[in-house]
Order: C-alpha cells, then structure tokens, then sequence
C-alpha cells in the first residue's frame, strides 16, 4: 500500500546546484538551488526566486554558471545557501572558494567545485520564477576525467538534496548501463 502525501516537491535525486554570477561591481557571488534540471539538449531550467543578489546579477549580466556541489565542499555549498548575498556580499570567499573569469560568459568558475555548466541567460519568467539559460560549454577539471577523456563520476563526488528529510546524500554506485540493460527485454 502506498501512503499519499499531496503535492510537494519530492523528487529524487535533486541536483544541489550552485549558481555563480558577477555583481554590478565585479564581485562573484554564488547560491545554492535545488530547483533545476536539463530543459533541452543545450539548455537548463532553474526556478529561483528573483530577489535573489545572484538573480538580479543574472539579469543584469545575462550571464550565470551552474557547478554541482560536492560532497567535499557541501559546508560551503550549504553556506552559500543559508547566507544571503544581499547582506553578505564577499559569501562566496567567506565560504572559502576561490574563483575565475569563464572564458565563454561573463561569469565566475568555482576552483573548488570541478564541474560548470557556463551558461547564457534566455529568459527569465518572473510570474513563474523560471530562468532558462543556453549552456555555451561545460567544463571539468582533468581530475575527475577517464580514461576515455570524458567525465568519470567515480572519481567525482556530487550530491543530492533530500527534500523529504533535509539531507545532502553522496551519489551511489552504477545501478545499470543505460540504452542497454532494456534491450534484454526485447
């Protein structure tokens, strides 16, 4: 039997994304959304609310980045998080991170954070919350790359966010071959 709870935002897993942008001044700033997901081959769906300091730099700059958290960093990630950039405006080197120019937006990499979708913003739907950005390029530090050049998630660690119990939870290990186990089926 299954036990009904109404609408709520449970879904698993849930990305822990961290959205970097550059202020009017230059400053990097950086919040952790739960909300998001690939929207199209080349684009990503956020729902961040817009009197977020990181959504206003967004509209102002056109440009973001999208790193996922780590379970080596989710202190900081949390920090970023729970600290708002309205108020703290150095958070992201309050949190400890370290950042660079992107070479294809007007946005800040995290050092310490080894995967970035760099993006460019489409639109942003105020009534819905909703920002959709063009990934223009992904980018991995080398040493979370196989082998085959591509990147190994064994050798990264990502999290998710728990809706149901607050909790960030490390990714497991391979469950299956995806675009192959299926075909046993047919």
């Amino acid at each position: 039997m299954k036990k009904n709870f109404g609408a709520k935002p449970y879904l698993y897993p849930m990305p822990v994304l961290i959205v970097a942008s550059y202020g009017e001044d230059g400053v990097p700033d950086a919040m952790n959304a739960a909300w998001g997901a690939i929207a199209d081959t080349d684009k990503i769906s956020l729902t961040l609310s817009a009197d977020h300091k990181t959504v206003k730099n967004i509209l102002s700059r056109r440009a973001f980045t999208v790193s996922m958290a780590t379970a080596e960093q989710v202190v900081a990630c949390d920090y970023v998080g729970v600290v708002s950039g309205n108020k703290v405006p150095d958070k992201v080197a309050r949190a400890g991170f370290h950042t660079q120019k992107s070479a294809f937006v007007d946005a800040p990499l995290i050092d310490e954070l080894p995967m970035a979708l760099e993006c460019v913003m489409e639109s942003y739907d105020e009534k819905e919350e909703r920002l959709v950005g063009r990934i223009v390029n992904v980018c991995a530090d080398e040493q979370i790359l196989g082998e085959n050049g591509k990147i190994d998630l064994s050798k990264f660690s990502p999290v998710t966010y728990d809706p149901v119990n607050h909790d960030y939870l490390k990714l497991g290990e391979r469950a299956g071959k995806a675009f192959s186990d299926g075909l046993k089926l047919k």
